[in-house]
């Protein structure tokens, strides 16, 4: 299957860049460009990307406002961000926002093609330990108790669901789960699954974002 790449940047001669990497890849096909966050929401509408190569800091609607109009309206896109510092608040917004993970500007270009390939395939680009300490760093910006929404929605999960969902939270892997919780393995990547289709999740990452706003897990 070849993935669909839609790049965002403000910086043309970045776009450039990204375009010569990617068309070098039998599995992926640059789809379009966009210099800031209105086209990018625009084109990923009419365009369908797989996955949204997004910068953050750019004029006008900036990276943050185009993922959440990208999330609402074209679901079955996912943003990965691209941010200057793996913990400063743009990356903390970008997964609040719902981008499916996020990656240092600087990034080897192995390291940009294993993150969109990952993207693609539903799977985290972020660890989930980075996640949570990118949520304890900014939990300041976390809003004071959940909302009806979110209670609604947690009230959905079984108890062994919402434990699972718990330990999801703190970073843990499905291994460390596993043995927390003494499972198998496989029960808690079934687990992990039925909680992001009852939680209407797009991922892991997302699901450690929603324990700390629900405050099923708070910060240190």
């Amino acid at each position: 299957m070849t993935i669909r790449v839609l790049l965002v940047d403000d910086e043309p001669l970045l776009r450039m860049a990204f375009t010569m990497v990617l068309d070098a890849q039998p599995d992926m096909e640059p789809v379009g460009e966009a210099g800031d966050g209105a086209e990018a929401a625009r084109l990923a509408h009419e365009l369908r990307p797989d996955v949204v190569l997004m910068d953050v800091r750019m004029p006008g609607t900036d990276g943050i406002e185009a993922t959440e109009r990208i999330v609402a309206e074209s679901p079955d896109s996912k943003v990965l961000i691209l941010t200057t510092f793996d913990l400063d608040e743009y990356a903390f917004a970008g997964l609040r926002a719902g981008a499916s993970g996020f990656l240092l500007k600087n990034a080897l270009p192995v390291e940009l093609l294993a993150a969109i390939r990952s993207v693609a395939a539903d799977d985290a680009v972020v660890a989930p330990r980075i996640t949570r300490l990118l949520l304890e760093n900014f939990a300041h910006q976390l809003p004071s108790g959940p909302g009806r929404e979110a209670d609604d929605r947690l009230g959905r999960l079984t108890a062994r669901e919402r434990e699972v969902l718990t330990e999801v939270g703190r970073g843990l892997s499905n291994t460390e789960i596993a043995a927390a919780l003494h499972l198998a393995e496989a029960t808690v990547k079934t687990h992990l699954n039925r909680i992001l289709l009852k939680l209407e999740l797009r991922d892991r990452v997302q699901a450690v974002v929603f324990a700390y706003e629900t405050r099923l897990v708070r910060p240190r």
